[in-house]
């Protein structure tokens, strides 16, 4: 059995146990510890008189103090819901200009619309609304069926070319593939679409080839996308000569369309969404509009 002794250095008493030389010293727990834990149970005492604590079979301790967190949650719920409903019968009652011009109610229409739209929209037109190739740009002034408040709220809820009885139906002809005009046509007219939106690609045309494409598209286009080329929004025709391309601005998406045709596609959201829901998802882009063509 090994002899305890007091270590001269620290005045304390060795237990006995000593490894490769070191010797144990039998150390006293710091009175700080004792403190601590003397305060932490009694914070523990007073929490479980105070407050929900202990289970008993089917029910629980309910503290002096009374608190339910379920019955918070509920009051909670039930307060948001007579707001919401207070909010959402003057939205409904009121037309897209009036509530345009509320501050109150275009807040809580930038807060539910980006929620809608992340929801149901963001998948096909990013969560910016910035679109990508083959869906459009919704933060621009372009728009196909008309970029009013009315207008948006009526597309999101019959669709494009979808399965509702009134939904709006926009087809661009396949001129190539159908053998509607011939391959030389198709050159020359892609190349005077271009030159609408993009002036700088007319330099690289062949000489008489953007008068000749001018030409094609009279005879050809001008009955969708009108004598200006700008686009008809009852036809759902885009305006050619902006800078928002669904499909792509260069000469070969133009030669692409042109040749194989285009039929986009938006589902109808009248059996999804709300009348409610489409007239903020209609606001809430409105608003969102931009002055970039």
């Amino acid at each position: 059995m090994t002899v305890q002794e007091r270590d001269p250095f620290t005045g304390h008493m060795t237990t006995g146990h000593e490894w490769n030389g070191i010797k144990e010293l039998n150390t006293p727990v710091p009175r700080a510890v004792y403190f601590f834990l003397i305060v932490m149970v009694a914070i523990s005492v007073v929490s479980w008189i105070l407050m929900p604590a202990w289970p008993l079979g089917v029910t629980y301790t309910k503290g002096l103090l009374g608190l339910n967190d379920r019955a918070e949650v509920r009051a909670s719920l039930t307060e948001a819901m007579q707001d919401r409903t207070s909010w959402a019968r003057q939205i409904e009652a009121k037309s897209f200009k009036d509530i345009a011009a509320d501050p109150r109610l275009m807040t809580i229409v930038r807060q539910s619309g980006h929620t809608l739209f992340g929801d149901n929209c963001a998948a096909c037109h990013g969560f910016d609304a910035k679109g990508g190739p083959g869906f459009p740009n919704l933060t621009t002034t372009s728009w196909l069926w008309g970029g009013n408040p009315e207008a948006i709220a009526e597309t999101i809820r019959v669709g494009i070319n979808s399965a509702h009885p009134d939904s709006r139906v926009s087809q661009m002809p396949a001129f190539g593939h159908d053998q509607m005009l011939p391959a030389a046509d198709i050159e020359n007219v892609a190349t005077y679409v271009q030159s609408l939106s993009n002036p700088v690609a007319a330099r690289d045309a062949k000489p008489g080839q953007i008068e000749a494409g001018k030409t094609v598209f009279e005879a050809n286009c001008t009955s969708c996308h009108g004598d200006d080329a700008k686009g008809k929004i009852d036809t759902g025709a885009p305006n050619l000569t902006d800078r928002s391309w669904i499909y792509g601005g260069s000469r070969q998406a133009i030669l692409t369309t042109l040749w194989n045709g285009r039929q986009g596609h938006m589902p109808t959201w009248d059996s999804r969404l709300s009348p409610l829901d489409r007239k903020i998802l209609a606001l809430y882009l409105y608003d969102r509009r931009s002055a970039e063509p």
